[in-house]
């Protein structure tokens, strides 16, 4: 009688491969300290190299060029970043209360991660180009926030279209309708697809002002202003 085949516990990585992803954590980790004392456009290989304690030519081993390390970075802070905002959408509550929450998320990351919020979100870097590896993760805190216009959409708990809104343009339709065919083909009228982006653009333009100093001598400390204009852009989708 045969014997049955019993399933194989996976290989433990090897000393090579150990070694590999202990040296690629500290080049990470110089990466962003280089990012934090000298911005994205100073990021040196070489002095990522120096502060290791490696010789510049052994980092190229590990990784190809400064931008790919700046690609490194940037995946790894959109991902970290859109963690904070489903871990926020996951929480108990209301439609409203999550979207706030999200929204809150994001601020306290952004407050958190300076350097690398400007890394996504500020100036582009002169010479470098985001590559296609970055969408996936740089779409998590929009998808988190889309998800909740496609759940309460669906259970018929979004407020109807505005009379008074400007119509959508055919152009403007058929960018609607690359936004549905990106996320997967959600189930989202223009209207609402609009409502959702112009309320994200709205979070991440008040997260900036406040970042970049534009609420000095206004609205500071901005906790109050924030909270408002967070449950305010909740209400002007619908939710």
């Amino acid at each position: 009688m045969a014997k049955a085949a019993t399933a194989k516990a996976p290989a433990e990585p090897g000393a090579r491969e150990r070694n590999r992803a202990e040296v690629m954590a500290q080049i990470m980790a110089a990466g962003r300290r280089e990012l934090t004392e000298h911005g994205a456009d100073g990021l040196s290989l070489r002095a990522v190299a120096r502060e290791i304690g490696m010789v510049s030519s052994a980092v190229y081993r590990y990784v190809a060029s400064r931008d790919e390390l700046l690609t490194l970075l940037i995946v790894e802070s959109y991902d970290s970043i859109g963690l904070a905002a489903e871990r926020a959408a996951a929480k108990d509550g209301s439609a409203v209360e999550r979207f706030v929450a999200i929204a809150h998320a994001v601020r306290d990351w952004a407050r958190k991660h300076p350097q690398e919020y400007t890394l996504l979100h500020g100036s582009p870097v002169p010479g470098y180009s985001a590559p296609q590896d970055t969408i996936v993760s740089g779409t998590r805190v929009p998808a988190a926030m889309i998800g909740l216009l496609i759940e309460e959409h669906a259970a018929g708990r979004v407020a109807p279209p505005d009379p008074k809104a400007p119509p959508i343009s055919p152009a403007l339709a058929a960018q609607c309708e690359s936004v549905r065919e990106f996320f997967g083909g959600v189930d989202l009228p223009d209207e609402l697809v609009l409502r959702g982006i112009a309320a994200w653009t709205q979070v991440y333009g008040l997260i900036t002002f406040e970042l970049f100093g534009q609420l000095q001598s206004t609205f500071e400390p901005a906790d109050e202003l924030m909270g408002h204009q967070f449950s305010l852009a909740a209400a002007r989708i619908g939710l």
